[in-house]
């Protein structure tokens, strides 16, 4: 007998059966803390002079716990307080404790610690080569790597050139001049983040010039936000093409040990205001997220309020999403949000008629290439998804079929699979809160994200 989705990540099955709630859900859950701020703090507090604290980490999910590990390797002391699910971390003052024969750091997927460690390898005293899983070898950081000799750091590639693994060689002492880079349209805006971040530790500072796109915008403000806020001098023109971020105000570099709570996860949150969207009647509140929050995703209740949906933040605090009657199609640029793309698709999937999501450049080269995943398996329920809309290789076209997907209780059972990438899972269990005999198959791999994912999802039935 198939059991529940209360069990835990190792006994959970494969495939896992998701429940159709049988009446509209009404309750409000706080995420676990934002993968994006945990590893941004992790990072800086690692780097820094003192023992920081991190209050609400994110502490279970891969991504953190091989940015923990990593840091550990690095030379900085990590101790978790799990009374309190709170971090002590002991910093290096600026200078990772590496051998000059070098330490090896596997970060499997965890594209962030990647990115960030790459660029932080200029604060060492020996060689850091980086490496990862298969789908890591195929994820690029070229872009990356080819500006990081102007930090000092001479770049070796191992297997494939642009691609992990990397031996990342730095020069000491650090350049003691201004750092300049001028950057094109990017891959990624951690790259930008990872950066942005060293600037506290360079006695001149670092400043960034974009140039064409930026990418992810709002993912570069909330480093440059969590940089003001922790000390560091952080100036961005009005444009945001022109970033400078340098030690704080005296000159003196690096950051002083800080006290920092995590916000819950707005990405995370995205499936749940979703889940909210999609079955009429009910409402669904994400509790610790307030309008200043430093996530662009905090954002994804005004997508949802285009399509129909009723949002509001109540007296408490909560941002609450309540189901219409009928969704409507939508019209979306996610340039500025694209870890929500996946979740609004599931929801475009029960709109009737042609929703179009835009600005989905950065999607083929995430966990798995995304754009692909989604047209397999929403094509499994009779969604069409096309791409190249208009002539835009960015742009997806999401159409449910003539009458809208069968939600019947005998409709053929249907097993969506992962690509082992947690975006995948959590959005494509959406379609079975209103579809039964909906099945996701590897529904561990979540653990990347959202260790605790099943378990707040249950609440929903």
């Amino acid at each position: 007998m198939e059991t529940t989705l209360r069990s835990p990540l190792a006994s959970l099955p494969d495939p896992l059966p998701i429940p159709t709630p049988h009446a509209p859900p009404r309750l409000a859950l706080r995420p676990p803390g934002s993968k994006s701020l945990t590893n941004r703090a992790l990072l800086l507090a690692g780097l820094a002079d003192g023992v920081s604290t991190l209050r609400n980490p994110l502490t279970d999910a891969d991504d953190a716990q091989r940015m923990i590990a990593a840091l550990r390797t690095l030379g900085a002391v990590v101790e978790h307080n799990q009374s309190d699910n709170s971090l002590e971390i002991r910093g290096v003052a600026g200078c990772w404790s590496v051998p000059r024969t070098g330490v090896e750091l596997d970060l499997q997927n965890a594209g962030t610690a990647t990115r960030f460690l790459a660029a932080a390898a200029a604060l060492s005293a020996g060689p850091i080569t980086i490496d990862g899983n298969a789908r890591m070898r195929e994820r690029p950081i070229g872009e990356l790597a080819a500006v990081l000799p102007a930090l000092g750091i001479t770049v070796e590639y191992l297997l494939r050139h642009g691609y992990p693994p990397l031996k990342l060689t730095p020069q000491s002492p650090l350049p003691n001049r201004g750092i300049s880079i001028e950057l094109l349209t990017t891959k990624s805006s951690q790259f930008i983040s990872a950066l942005l971040m060293i600037g506290p530790w360079l006695r001149a500072g670092i400043t960034i010039r974009l140039q064409d796109e930026i990418t992810s915008r709002p993912y570069i403000a909330m480093t440059l936000r969590l940089l003001d806020r922790l000390g560091a001098t952080v100036r961005a023109s009005e444009s945001f093409r022109v970033l400078r971020v340098g030690p704080a105000a005296g000159g003196t570099p690096g950051l002083h040990a800080f006290d920092y709570e995590v916000e819950p996860d707005a990405s995370g949150a995205t499936y749940f205001w979703a889940a909210g969207a999609i079955m009429p009647g009910a409402s669904v509140g994400i509790e610790g997220l307030s309008p200043g929050s430093l996530q662009g995703d905090a954002l994804f209740p005004e997508l949802l309020a285009r399509m129909g949906a009723k949002h509001e933040l109540d007296p408490r605090g909560i941002t609450r999403v309540r189901g219409p009657i009928r969704l409507q199609p939508i019209d979306a640029d996610l340039a500025d949000m694209p870890d929500t793309a996946m979740t609004l698709a599931a929801v475009c999937a029960f709109a009737p008629g042609r929703s179009v999501l835009r600005g989905l450049r950065t999607l083929r080269v995430k966990e798995t290439d995304r754009i692909a995943a989604m047209q397999n398996e929403l094509r499994k329920v009779g969604v069409r998804v096309e791409s190249d809309v208009e002539e835009d290789p960015n742009a997806l076209s999401i159409t449910p079929p003539e009458g809208g997907i069968d939600c019947s209780p005998g409709c053929p059972r249907v097993e969506f699979d992962t690509y082992d990438d947690h975006r995948m899972a959590m959005s494509m269990a959406l379609i079975g809160l209103r579809r039964p005999n909906c099945f996701i198959r590897n529904p561990a791999c979540v653990r990347k994200t959202y260790p605790t994912f099943w378990s707040d999802f249950s609440a929903l039935s």
